[in-house]
């Protein structure tokens, strides 16, 4: 950590009886908080488990804490992202959570990045921190922040969430594996529901997203660095190990993770050596050059380009592919549902003739039923963008957001 290599800041008086208990602790102490005082933190992602991490960072004492989203607090977000009240709906996350920390703890130095990390900004900004909490809730976020760690030689808190289910560990390719190590390609887009299709139980993320701080607190303190306090430096991080939670069963159990020496970015041989395209990667994004072809992938349109469609009176149908419950809460007027799973049973309600506009909730499922379409002689196919969250943020705010 850079703070081993310069003079550790003084606590103030009002700080040393803020953090009495954590100064009562062998492990902490007065050296131990200073550490935390010096320790700058990137938080990716204010919502489900950004939101717990920033609380419990902010209250151990972390000097500073980086905030990186780029979403605004919305309704259906309060059932879990509690760092955020229903008078910040509307507000962006990072201003929700930054006025919520600066109350609880107005000795950190909260700086937001109201971004959407990609590989021409990812780099610049984690080499500004000590460590990265990564609460992202996609494929395509997890790789570019594993990668820029990677690159950047900084440790990786990983955490992710699903229904009952979580799964916490600590990335750090200098000690131990990366997250593609554990995951060499990302699954086909699609095949994974995300938290919005499948639920989440609203105190999952409280758990992963307290642990996921606890082992940012500890990495500062020097855990895993070597023996400390009487604890096996092994035994004194997540490097390495995989802790999975079942909320349901209230179990918890743990995988031991190795190193891949055929690891793209972290191996003995690694052939990325800068960042990469993520959203091309994950096959969330396509290539310009195959999105202007029709005869290799489909057309996409945005929402708003979509509303223009909609609007000039183009002759269309919209195919909604999302589930029934997701269709009870949200839809666009004069859509065919047809579930993804489906697709297959139902091409006879669909006219070959008749040009289609497919949907889902993010743009996901809507890209792999076009894709079967296709095999099965479609052509004239385009794909609704962000699906119908980009309808309602971006056209229609009357629908609701889930």
């Amino acid at each position: 950590m850079p703070q081993d290599r310069a003079p550790l800041p003084a606590l103030t008086p009002e700080e040393s009886r803020r953090y009495g208990r954590h100064l009562a602790l062998p492990e902490v102490g007065e050296e131990g908080q200073r550490r935390l005082k010096a320790a700058r933190v990137l938080l990716v992602g204010a919502g489900g488990l950004g939101s717990p991490a920033a609380l419990y960072l902010a209250a151990a004492g972390v000097g500073t804490l980086g905030v990186a989203d780029f979403d605004t607090v919305d309704a259906s977000n309060l059932q879990r992202q509690v760092a955020h009240g229903t008078h910040a709906i509307g507000q962006a996350k990072v201003d929700s959570v930054r006025e919520r920390l600066a109350d609880l703890n107005p000795h950190v130095d909260v700086l937001t990045h109201r971004v959407r990390l990609d590989r021409t900004n990812a780099l610049a900004i984690v080499a500004d921190y000590d460590l990265v909490v990564d609460g992202s809730d996609d494929f395509a976020t997890r790789y570019l922040v594993n990668d820029a760690c990677v690159l950047a030689g900084k440790p990786d808190v990983y955490g992710s969430i699903l229904r009952f289910e979580g799964q916490a560990t600590v990335f750090d390719a200098r000690r131990g594996p990366c997250y593609r190590c554990l995951y060499p390609s990302p699954p086909p887009p699609g095949l994974v529901p995300s938290c919005a299709e499948a639920g989440v139980l609203g105190v999952l993320p409280g758990v992963i997203g307290c642990i996921q701080a606890t082992e940012a607190i500890k990495l500062v303190l020097g855990a895993g660095a070597g023996e400390a306090a009487g604890h096996a430096a092994d035994e004194a991080s997540l490097i390495g190990r995989m802790l999975l939670y079942d909320a349901w069963s209230m179990r918890f159990k743990e995988l031991r993770l190795r190193k891949d020496p055929e690891c793209p970015i972290c191996g003995e041989d690694p052939s990325i050596r800068e960042l990469i395209d993520h959203d091309v990667f994950c096959g969330t994004a396509l290539p310009p050059a195959a999105r202007d072809s029709l005869e290799s992938l489909p057309q996409e349109l945005s929402a708003r380009e979509y509303a223009d469609v909609r609007a000039r009176g183009v002759r269309h149908v919209l195919v909604d592919v999302r589930e029934d419950a997701e269709l009870r809460t949200a839809s666009v007027a004069g859509a065919l549902h047809v579930p993804l799973a489906l697709v297959p049973l139902s091409l006879d309600k669909l006219d070959r003739e008749q040009p289609m506009v497919i949907m889902c909730h993010h743009g996901s499922r809507s890209l792999m039923a076009m894709r079967y379409l296709m095999q099965q002689g479609y052509t004239q196919l385009s794909n609704l963008t962000g699906g119908i969250d980009a309808w309602s943020r971006d056209v229609d705010p009357t629908v609701p957001r889930y």
